[in-house]
């Protein structure tokens, strides 16, 4: 079988299956993608790299420009899959990410090759993540440029032969007459590696924390409103009062991935730490963290705060589970699709520091009672 993934990052979301089907000697995996990633290597998938030729123009209108950056991307891979027919590469199956473009020409290049798409999220200005938060409303420019984002997303759904949406609540955001050709379907953690470890003892590089009574966890990518951070900062407030020996441990880089930046260039973490006092002698700001050390952070977590505007689901949630924290999730959709409050985690509302804390400090108190929690979240990972 021949296969070509499609994605700007390497691996990304196809990680683990490239991983499978590289193993099979009888396959031919290539991979393109414009971030070599040389530290990054799949046995068995060899990686053709594009590269947009430009950038989309200043002077395009502001609506446009993730179309036009789509088209770019669009039009490199389009290159690198001609160079690869002419070598006799013409796939089976074409696996590739939409919305940032390189799915866009599949079909131009190899119209007989089935296409599929991974769909992420489909853009709404009112009903999901943008029009979440009360204090953050929408212009109407910001509904235009929301409506006008998911064209390269259209173009996509009519030309492939299959989707895959990750979780259903997802699949549900994209228009009612593409749906009869998705699935919902997650792609998927190394459930062999996130596994607990209990009694784990948490020590990393430049933290030991070995000594700690109590350690509550966050995982983000970036600092930012989109995953509840300002509200996780005041519940450690509450917390810290309630809890005098709990330390909390933040995985996270100080920008923002999803959302809108602060004016000025100021970060959330800047705005929050001048805003909440805290005993920053217990919270501890990692960074972004190698696998390895990360693990480590997930088994020695006592009780995992995760918290996202409904929107798309983080890996790791799904990872913190499969190594057997207990999590106190959000109340928001796609979280509620996969916690069920009070056996395999806990929900909470995502706007109340309070009752986040409030929930945390429980099952700090009772940490005896909160192995089935452990066993049950781990279990609904691994179920198929």
């Amino acid at each position: 079988m021949r296969v070509l993934f499609l994605h700007p990052n390497f691996p990304a979301q196809f990680r683990h299956v490239a991983t499978i089907l590289g193993r099979d000697p009888n396959n031919q995996v290539v991979f393109g993608t414009k971030n070599e990633r040389p530290e990054w290597k799949i046995p068995g998938v060899k990686k053709a790299l594009f590269t947009p030729s430009r950038d989309p123009r200043p002077e395009t209108h502001h609506y446009v420009r993730p179309l036009e950056s789509a088209v770019l991307h669009g039009q490199a891979v389009y290159r690198t899959m001609l160079a690869l027919k002419s070598q006799g590469f013409v796939p089976d199956l074409v696996y590739g990410h939409s919305g940032w473009g390189p799915t866009l020409f599949v079909k131009d290049v190899f119209p007989d090759s089935k296409l599929m798409c991974y769909f992420e999220w489909f853009y709404w200005a009112h009903g999901s993540d943008a029009d979440f938060d009360p204090a953050d409303p929408l212009s109407p420019d910001d509904e235009a440029k929301i409506r006008v984002k998911n064209a390269p997303i259209l173009m996509d759904l009519y030309s492939c032969d299959w989707g895959l949406s990750p979780t259903k609540w997802q699949k549900s955001q994209f228009p009612h007459e593409f749906q009869r050709k998705m699935t919902a379907m997650h792609d998927g953690v190394d459930t062999e590696f996130f596994q607990p470890n209990p009694g784990a003892k948490l020590v990393l590089p430049n933290l030991d924390l070995s000594g700690a009574d109590e350690i509550v966890t966050y995982v983000s990518r970036g600092m930012e409103p989109y995953r509840g951070f300002p509200e996780f900062i005041e519940s450690i407030a509450y917390l810290q009062e309630k809890r005098p020996n709990c330390h909390v441990v933040i995985v996270a880089s100080e920008r923002v991935c999803y959302g809108k930046s602060l004016p000025n260039g100021q970060t959330y973490k800047e705005q929050m730490l001048a805003k909440v006092p805290l005993d920053m002698s217990r919270v501890h700001f990692v960074g972004t963290l190698p696998y390895g050390q990360y693990l480590k952070v997930l088994q020695a977590s006592d009780a995992h705060i995760y918290l996202t505007r409904p929107f798309v689901l983080s890996w790791s949630m799904i990872e913190s589970m499969s190594a057997g924290c207990v999590v106190v999730g959000s109340d928001t959709a796609p979280v509620r699709e996969v916690i069920r409050d009070g056996e395999n985690g806990f929900l909470v509302d995502f706007f109340s520091p309070k009752q986040i804390a409030d929930r945390v400090h429980e099952v700090l108190e009772h940490p005896t009672r909160m192995a089935h929690i452990r066993e049950n979240a781990r279990k609904t990972v691994l179920r198929p």
